[in-house]
């Protein structure tokens, strides 16, 4: 079986409050954007972000807690790009929950929350390249 991941799908309570996060914060672009759902093509994988209500529906599932004992995380290439785009973040809704440091297994990172308490962290690390398609290779 092929290792990958296809689909990360976080549920949200306000689909115009996220999208102005993902948006505004992160500076993406979503490709499909329905009442419910928008989803945001990634470096291999999509995101989506899906009404909280209408994904416990669709997974037949209800209840579902927030926040989740996860964190996603976004690098950078630079380690002088980390504080700006948690504040870019903050502006746009996020909360920062853990200001940058470094971190003692190196690099640079902070953890922003998104406005439904979704855990991100924003990280430089000098031994994971990125490459131009924004992949990134684990390194030690």
């Amino acid at each position: 079986m092929q290792q990958q991941i296809s689909v990360i799908t976080l549920g949200v309570v306000d689909l115009d409050r996220s999208r102005r996060f993902y948006v505004d914060g992160f500076g993406w672009s979503p490709v499909f954007e329905a009442s419910q759902i928008v989803f945001y093509q990634m470096n291999g994988f999509v995101l989506g972000t899906f009404l909280k209500a209408a994904l416990e529906a669709d997974m037949n599932r209800a209840g579902l807690l927030q926040p989740g004992a996860f964190s996603l995380a976004h690098n950078v290439s630079a380690k002088e790009d980390v504080i700006p785009l948690m504040n870019r973040l903050a502006q746009a809704g996020g909360v920062i929950i853990r200001p940058a440091d470094e971190p003692p297994h190196g690099g640079f990172r902070g953890y922003v929350a998104d406005p439904d308490d979704h855990a991100w962290e924003i990280a430089w690390n000098p031994a994971w390249p990125i490459d131009e398609r924004g992949l990134v290779t684990f390194g030690v």
